[in-house]
């Protein structure tokens, strides 16, 4: 099989100046100073010709010559950025008007294609995203964020209006939902229809451009979610886009046999087929070099590397798929960010490729969101299981704590059936002393695991019910419980070790050291090297009572400061301000560690102690 990177080294060519006659530009619609360049891919059509806005919509004024492998090629002098396009494609009896699979823009996910000028003054932007062991993820959804027309969803530069929020609370980096063309205005964005094209509805190409720009100046990267495991599966022009199709199905952008069906319907693409699987990587590059994104996070990879998800119908050229485009971003990109959501426990996700993995810096854990919305979740304190605790806050992928990302709600755990923490805990009054208390452990945990924690936009300040692509977030419930934004904002400086005191926090190590699952009691140790400053004990209660003096081991003797009190009623008037304080551990062990302070803590609580005394 002819690779689509030969057949693009034969069919692509550096203009001359001056020299119309040398072909110019790759995929899609190329702007150069004579014309626009037009070439696609459709190996099995007769005749390719191009109607728009530039020829009064002639086809017949602009056929297409044919070029070696199945492209086709055309330069347009009189084309402008702006115009609208489609290709006629005739093949026998077939004959239709397709949407450009390259383009960077189109009407509307059922309209025309539209000549993008990628120009655009990035400034000084030359962000790089934190290290993993320093990245602060929120995910977030554009049509939803800060939606302010009741007649369409959320736009880019609405979203823009929120990043001083985002960056009091301390994140930083957005994970955004999907933002290619869907069909209609309203969707989770899990339904590409054209890939490379930007959401008109969010404000297309150029809007986006200045949402990565704006974040970057705010100190937030951008990691943007791409979905490969299916197309459409609507408003589709992919879907037998020459005219051939073998079994019914759909093309040469698919497969055309059973490895086609997914959940999603039968529109998986053909990873087997070099040009599918360059017109896969461009897309994937097109995010880092045209939009200046600081990563991607790939939906579903199980349904790339598998036919089925969770089976063993293996689909090794997936497999070598992501291998291929993520082994040439590390090279090229080696600060970008590549998450994987498979959530099948795979480890060879996060291995380098040339240990045989897929070369994703990071992973979605589902051994940490299930176990840990279960135990806060539960209703009675007495199933509440420590030791499930303990094991997902101590599981990891291969050696590397941050192979992980660790979270207690992404949009999938907030809807499909489930909902928002605090209403799981109480759907009646999602904001009672209950709902807060646990909520807040959850988070709390992410937080302090080993691990990239990730919140799910409005998390911070108790957003309820369950996530719906058409309903805003509601931004008053950040002036109602800001002190629950608040917490978020202490937990996260801790994190990110911003006072000095809690470097541990950044660091790889983790020791879960007391597991009392009589009485809901549960401890750990983290540290970076371990020391002053950096060895950090985590006390949590999932028990609804208090404790005045509870013996805990420590792993030096001496003071150790109190840097958060979940309990605290200045985060909220349900809390009760139990009197907590920092402790002084003598030198009796406990715990296999040297030393041993008693601590006081209250109902649903967690404590974070840093070391100060070396």
């Amino acid at each position: 099989m002819v690779t689509a990177n030969d057949a693009l080294k034969e069919s692509q060519a550096i203009m001359a100046t001056g020299n119309v006659s040398v072909k110019v530009g790759g995929m899609g619609s190329t702007m150069h100073p004579e014309g626009v360049a037009f070439r696609v891919w459709a190996p099995n059509a007769e005749q390719v010709s191009i109607a728009g806005d530039f020829n009064g919509w002639h086809p017949e004024e602009h056929p297409m010559e044919r070029e070696e492998h199945g492209y086709w090629y055309l330069n347009i002098e009189q084309a402008k950025p702006g115009d609208e396009y489609k290709f006629q494609i005739k093949n026998g009896g077939f004959l239709a008007l397709k949407n450009d699979p390259y383009a960077r823009a189109v009407t509307n996910s059922a309209g025309n294609s539209i000549i993008h000028d990628p120009s655009f003054d990035w400034g000084d932007d030359h962000f790089v995203p934190p290290y993993l062991n320093e990245l602060v993820i929120y995910e977030t959804h554009i049509g939803t964020f800060n939606r302010k027309r009741k007649s369409g969803p959320g736009r880019f530069h609405e979203a823009v209006e929120r990043f001083k929020h985002l960056r009091r609370l301390g994140v930083n980096a957005i994970e955004i939902m999907p933002i290619t063309e869907f069909p209609g205005d309203w969707s989770w964005g899990y339904n590409p229809a054209h890939i490379f094209a930007v959401e008109q509805s969010y404000g297309g190409p150029n809007g986006f451009k200045e949402l990565v720009k704006a974040a970057h100046q705010e100190g937030l990267a951008v990691i943007v979610d791409v979905v490969y495991n299916h197309f459409g599966p609507s408003d589709l022009d992919l879907w037998q886009f020459d005219g051939w199709s073998e079994n019914g199905k759909g093309g040469i952008y698919f497969y055309n046999d059973w490895k086609s069906k997914t959940p999603w319907g039968d529109t998986r693409p053909d990873y087997g087929r070099g040009e599918v699987r360059q017109y896969i990587r461009d897309n994937a590059m097109m995010w880092l070099e045209e939009y200046h994104a600081d990563g991607l996070r790939y939906d579903m990879t199980a349904y790339i590397r598998r036919v089925n998800g969770i089976d063993e119908s293996d689909i090794p050229e997936g497999w070598g798929l992501l291998q291929w485009i993520n082994q040439e971003i590390r090279e090229k990109y080696p600060e970008k960010i590549l998450i994987a959501e498979d959530l099948q426990g795979n480890d060879y996700l996060t291995r380098p490729v040339s240990d045989g993995g897929a070369g994703f810096s990071t992973q979605w854990d589902a051994h940490f969101v299930h176990p840990v919305r279960n135990v806060v979740q539960e209703l009675d304190d007495a199933k509440r299981s420590m030791w499930e605790l303990s094991h997902s806050l101590q599981y990891r992928y291969g050696l590397d704590a941050f192979h992980r990302v660790v979270y207690s709600e992404s949009h999938d755990e907030v809807a499909n059936g489930k909902a928002r923490v605090p209403h799981e805990i109480n759907p009646d009054d999602p904001t009672n002393f209950h709902a807060q208390k646990r909520s807040v452990l959850a988070a709390a945990l992410a937080l302090t695991a080993p691990g990239i924690p990730m919140l799910m936009q409005g998390q911070e300040f108790l957003e309820d019910g369950w996530f719906d692509d058409a309903e805003a977030l509601d931004w008053e419930r950040s002036h109602e419980f800001k002190g629950i934004t608040r917490l978020y904002g202490d937990l996260i400086s801790l994190r990110l070790n911003k006072e000095g005191f809690s470097k541990g926090l950044t660091g790889q190590h983790i020791k879960v050291h007391h597991v009392n699952d009589a009485d809901k009691v549960v401890a750990w140790h983290r540290w970076y090297d371990g020391g002053a400053g950096d060895d950090v004990v985590v006390i949590a209660n999932f028990a609804n009572r208090t404790w005045d003096h509870y013996e805990i081991g420590t792993p030096a003797k001496g003071e150790w400061k109190l840097l958060f009190n979940s309990d605290w009623q200045g985060y909220s008037e349900e809390f009760t301000d139990h009197p907590v304080s920092s402790i002084a551990a003598r030198g009796v062990s406990r715990d296999g560690y040297c030393a041993t302070a008693e601590v006081a803590m209250g109902p649903y609580s967690i404590l974070i102690y840093g070391r100060t005394e070396k």
